[in-house]
């Protein structure tokens, strides 16, 4: 059928008159257009929901992922990583990061991370204020690192299951602070308390089949709180000055107690040589005396002569400046010199001063 119809008449617009061009059929034209618009729309709306159920049946799992595929709600598969499809409305996937080390703060939280990390202001003291052993209070901050090991029983087993993981991290942390000392909850036994938590927190995770592996967990900072902290300061600067002057004590007494057994070792060696040296002595002396009586009953007087000049010849040259008068003797200076020295001659060159003197005492 054509656009135009011109039965007869020469006007403008047919039956009017004249030869002019035929009025349009604009009901045909709209009606073909709207046939094909229709037409369109059709394959358009069939290529967008085609389009859409295969982006909605495609799915990507990243490398550190796993995806577990669900059927009407069910557990159905787990795919690895890469490109996959499922069935639209009737499949979902979940992606469950399966290499990727996952991280729970307690007692505190990260805001940002970086070379300056940044942490709320905010105090969590109902995570990390626990009661040790010998009834005191301390404040306990760890974090727990773990991944995913069953990404099925992760998802299945265990409703919210990053709420039970905490609360079991926090039991096992309650437990095992209950169990030491305030002291070693500071000090010593922190690396100790990290692993024993560790280990109960995986049989925990086992018992409740979470499908979570513990990797680690680390005691951040434990203090005890900010009420009782500058009481706990005094009593910890008190037991450092007790270990100082215990050293120092310690120093000394190491240093005193050899130097007096050295001392008192010494001492009686000197006795035991003084005691064999007084003994020998007087062994020799004893020794000596039988001899020189043996030789005095031989020969009594010249033993007695001998004797007497032999004790005369020890005695005079320890007595300095001596001086032997003779009773009878009648001249101005009745003395003998026995002390042995020797004046030096006179000068040949006249007689000096204090010459006469030595004459005189030469005399």
């Amino acid at each position: 059928m054509a656009l135009y119809d011109n039965p007869g008449g020469n006007g403008p617009w047919g039956g009017l008159g004249g030869d002019g061009p035929a009025m349009p059929d604009l009901e045909g034209f709209l009606r073909r257009f709207r046939g094909s618009a229709r037409r369109t729309a059709v394959r358009a709306g069939i290529g967008i929901a085609a389009a859409i159920l295969f982006f909605m049946s495609v799915y990507q799992v990243q490398p550190d992922e796993a995806g577990v595929v669900t059927r009407f709600g069910r557990y159905s598969r787990v795919t690895d990583p890469g490109l996959h499809f499922i069935v639209p409305f009737l499949e979902t996937v979940t992606k469950v990061p399966v290499e990727r080390q996952l991280k729970e703060e307690f007692g505190f939280r990260t805001v940002e991370a970086g070379v300056r990390t940044t942490y709320d202001e905010r105090q969590f003291l109902g995570e990390s204020l626990m009661l040790t052993g010998d009834l005191n209070v301390a404040v306990v901050e760890w974090i727990v690192q773990y991944k995913v090991q069953d990404p099925r029983a992760y998802l299945f087993n265990v409703r919210d299951i990053r709420s039970t993981f905490r609360d079991m991290s926090e039991a096992a942390m309650r437990d095992v602070v209950g169990d030491h000392s305030v002291d070693e909850v500071l000090t010593v036994g922190r690396e100790q308390i990290a692993a024993r938590a560790k280990d109960l927190l995986q049989e925990m995770n086992e018992r409740y089949e979470t499908g979570i592996s513990v990797q680690q967990l680390v005691l951040q900072d434990v203090n005890p709180p900010d009420v009782v902290k500058p009481s706990f300061n005094e009593v910890n600067e008190a037991i450092q000055e007790k270990e100082r002057l215990t050293n120092e004590a310690l120093a000394e007494y190491n240093q005193a107690i050899p130097r007096a057994r050295g001392d008192a070792e010494r001492v009686l060696q000197e006795a035991e040589g003084y005691a064999a040296e007084r003994v020998n002595r007087a062994r020799g002396e004893a020794t000596r005396f039988e001899a020189i009586y043996a030789e005095y009953r031989n020969a009594p007087r010249v033993t007695r002569a001998r004797m007497y000049l032999e004790t005369l010849s020890e005695v005079i040259p320890k007595l300095g400046q001596k001086v032997i008068l003779d009773e009878s003797g009648t001249n101005v200076l009745p003395l003998l010199n026995l002390n042995g020295e020797r004046r030096q001659p006179p000068d040949p060159g006249g007689p000096g001063p204090g010459s006469q003197p030595e004459r005189e005492e030469s005399r």
